[in-house]
């Protein structure tokens, strides 16, 4: 018999699993933002912030799942509340 669950929940369950294989309990050890020469590799002409973790993990915002140009990184904390990283 076929799972029941929708589609949706199927692939929400596979990229929050490949998301905690990757990043749950790592460290972030750097934070800056995108070099220009960085940028354009990609052919972006904005910059996003990059986060670089203790295993070397890499992480930056893209505008769409295709990569077509830097994205912002929106975020809260407890101190301040919202949070705002734009691409440069």
């Amino acid at each position: 018999m076929e799972d029941a669950r929708p589609r949706h929940e199927e692939i929400e369950e596979q990229w929050t699993d490949y998301a905690q294989q990757h990043l749950e309990g790592r460290k972030v050890v750097e934070v800056r933002y995108m070099s220009e020469e960085e940028g354009d590799t990609f052919g972006w002409h904005k910059r996003p912030l990059i986060l670089i973790f203790d295993d070397k993990t890499v992480l930056f915002a893209s505008q769409d799942d295709e990569g077509n140009g830097a994205g912002s990184l929106f975020g809260q904390n407890q101190t301040v509340g919202e949070l705002t990283f734009p691409s440069l």
